[in-house]
């Protein structure tokens, strides 16, 4: 992506998930100290895609020096391919017995080889354990808010769902706001408030939870129509929190909303309705939908 005009020179991009750029200058960023972070944040095929190039340019590195000093019996004069061969089966510590170092230099070279082989293979297994182990929460967000009635009153609705088997213990849920604000100065400012929900804790979450939030003269968002949350810029920040009951670790999950996923006068679909013989039907292909409140409702269970 190419820098908007008018920015000074080493500005650089961060996504965000509203969908938007920051553009940063100025910072002293530390690509190598946070090298960790950015490998666990890779998707997997990505993070053995790196892995694998790692392998291949070290490879490549000492096939080089090989290729240069010499001294492998068995390697054929002015063969790159045979260095390589050679330098693969030092580093991976597969050693056929065709070729073997016989000079000074070549055996040189093959010592720093075999200890640079230890050490990326251990730093590749850690790097990979320490992905595989970290824990993680699958858990669904509603794509929009809404904002309908509830025991008549206003109030903000979400879902979120637990998309694993387990059992997230003491799952802890908060909404912050932020929207855009003129201080008496007349400076902009972006205020936060934590907005109260009607429950913001689950001993265990199985699988759904409806968050709600009251809109009423406490609130931040009172007073605010579309328009309104539209020019102060509304965004929430959902955070989840909770004790994985299989793992025993701690997992969490964030989730965005912009005014422009927020909907007035809808409501979400009814999931769960009572079959003919008294059982009870959980329609998660619903989980999603939203309809008008002036939409009849369908049965649903007591």
């Amino acid at each position: 992506m190419s820098v908007p005009s008018g920015l000074p020179p080493g500005a650089h991009r961060s996504p965000q998930p509203q969908g938007y750029n920051f553009w940063i200058v100025g910072d002293q960023r530390a690509v190598l100290r946070d090298a960790y972070h950015s490998f666990l944040r890779l998707p997997w095929w990505a993070s053995f895609l790196m892995i694998a190039v790692g392998f291949f340019v070290v490879n490549l590195l000492f096939a080089v020096v090989y290729y240069v000093v010499g001294g492998v019996d068995g390697m054929r004069t002015d063969s790159f391919l045979d260095s390589l061969s050679f330098s693969v089966q030092t580093l991976a510590t597969i050693g056929y017995g065709v070729m073997n170092p016989k000079s000074g230099a070549a055996n040189a070279v093959m010592i720093i080889e075999a200890i640079t082989g230890i050490i990326v293979t251990a730093l590749a297994t850690g790097l990979v354990f320490a992905k595989f182990a970290r824990p993680t929460a699958r858990v669904a967000f509603s794509s929009h808010c809404v904002i309908t009635k509830h025991e008549g009153q206003q109030t903000l609705v979400f879902r979120l769902g637990n998309r694993r088997s387990n059992v997230i213990v003491e799952a802890q849920l908060r909404v912050v706001a932020s929207l855009l604000r003129r201080t008496a100065e007349g400076e902009t400012f972006y205020k936060m408030s934590d907005l109260p929900l009607v429950r913001e804790r689950m001993g265990g979450m199985r699988r759904g939870w409806v968050a709600m939030h009251v809109i009423d003269e406490a609130s931040p968002l009172y007073g605010l129509d579309a328009e309104g949350l539209a020019s102060a810029e509304l965004e929430l920040e959902v955070s989840l929190i909770g004790l994985d009951d299989i793992t025993m670790q701690t997992v969490h999950s964030l989730k965005h909303y912009t005014d422009k996923e927020i909907k007035f006068g809808y409501r979400f679909a009814d999931t769960i309705r009572t079959l003919e013989n008294g059982d009870i039907l959980l329609d998660l292909g619903q989980f999603d939908v939203i309809v008008p409140d002036t939409q009849p409702r369908a049965s649903v269970a007591a």
